[in-house]
């Protein structure tokens, strides 16, 4: 039986339907839309504990309702980080005052978040954080830089992952901090422009910018436990609604394989259908995760690996359907930023970073052999 087939869930299918056909605006803007969700109560999905959430709904109505938005093309979620990383978080590490303090205003689509924790020198390999949060009488003064940061222009607040004990080394000593953005002259945000002409991604430097004592969540020295368990949490119940889109893709460039006749090379029928057959895999393997099985050594790395590699491929496949066509934009080329792609194109270029970001497939690899096969670990370099 697929995820949301059962009488109840069916309903549940329909009644997202029907709201999603009422209120999606495609050009909506993000921060309205998301108190639109939360005034109709559809953020913080399964917050059993404390009432902090909005509706109530089981593991397979969330995935009803994450696949039924991404199908309906809805606009892109600017509070997805809150909801699905800051709050499960929260609920598993936080005090009481900390939960009644930050989830609310997430499930209302109040308030923004962005995650701090790769910096320059420790993108994947995250022990390496040099961030420093120095402890004041009030609370503590962050110095330090972090990059890749997800909707930090557009954030309130961002978990930092900093190093709150002097001369600590690695997981050890590292603390993790809740610290509002709005700090002029303390936090300052960079967009880092890609090779799509957009800027999804931010360099965030902290001078001194303040985060109160009780915004540590877990306690100070324990921020390592509450980091992984975070990540634990990233790949929960969007990955499904992640396949989704992949699959929306996926038919597109079947389409143009069609329409240009590429489809008749049998090499190129072969490799559509080879990610065809691997996105299924990608969704039984979610679904068994989602089952119990995220709890398994490595099966987070695993995933990465799958969809990270399997849309680079699909970015490859999106422009060789196309032929030469490809590398003809839609538009006069100028070097003003963002300069006009179609899909197939935005598609290849922003897919390069798939199998970087969110932990490199090196780092995904090492983890796997270390972790699931028992091979030796790697030796790490001294620090200067």
């Amino acid at each position: 039986m697929e995820f949301g087939s059962a009488p109840e869930d069916e309903v549940f299918r329909g009644e997202v339907r029907d709201w999603l056909d009422t209120h999606v605006e495609p050009d909506a803007d993000r921060r309205s839309w998301e108190r639109t969700l939360g005034a109709a109560g559809w953020i913080g999905l399964g917050w059993a504990e404390g009432g902090y959430g909005n509706r109530t709904a089981t593991l397979t109505q969330q995935v009803a309702w994450a696949e039924e938005y991404a199908r309906s093309a809805a606009p892109p979620r600017s509070g997805h980080i809150g909801e699905n990383l800051l709050a499960p978080t929260l609920i598993a590490h936080g005090s009481g005052e900390q939960k009644a303090r930050f989830l609310p205003p997430v499930a209302a689509g109040e308030e923004l978040w962005c995650q701090g924790y790769s910096e320059p020198g420790a993108g994947s390999d995250l022990a390496g954080v040099r961030t420093a949060a120095v402890r004041e009488a009030d609370g503590y003064r962050v110095s330090g830089q972090k990059i890749w940061t997800s909707l930090a222009h557009e954030a309130d607040w961002c978990f930092v992952l900093a190093r709150t004990e002097p001369g600590s080394r690695r997981h050890h000593g590292l603390s993790f901090l809740l610290v509002p953005m709005d700090q002029p002259g303390r936090v300052e945000v960079r967009p880092i422009r890609q090779m799509t002409g957009t800027s999804d991604f931010n360099e965030v430097f902290f001078d001194g910018a303040h985060a109160r004592a009780e915004h540590v969540v877990g306690g100070e020295g324990n921020g390592w436990r509450v980091a992984m368990s975070l990540l634990g949490f990233e790949r929960g119940v969007s990955t499904l609604a992640q396949q989704i889109g992949f699959a929306e893709e996926l038919g597109r460039v079947v389409r143009d394989a069609v329409r240009t006749g590429a489809a008749d090379d049998p090499v190129v029928r072969e490799r559509l259908v080879r990610q065809w057959a691997e996105l299924r895999v990608m969704r039984w393997n979610a679904l068994r995760t989602l089952g119990g099985a995220a709890a398994e050594p490595g099966a987070p790395s695993v995933a990465k690996l799958l969809w990270g590699g399997w849309h680079q491929r699909l970015g490859e496949l999106a422009v060789l359907v196309r032929g030469a066509a490809a590398g003809v934009g839609p538009a006069d080329w100028s070097p003003a930023a963002p300069y006009e792609l179609d899909a197939a194109q935005h598609l290849f270029l922003f897919s390069r970073a798939d199998t970087v970001y969110g932990g490199s497939d090196q780092v995904q690899r090492t983890i796997i052999a270390e972790r699931v096969l028992g091979l030796p670990r790697e030796p790490k370099g001294v620090e200067s």
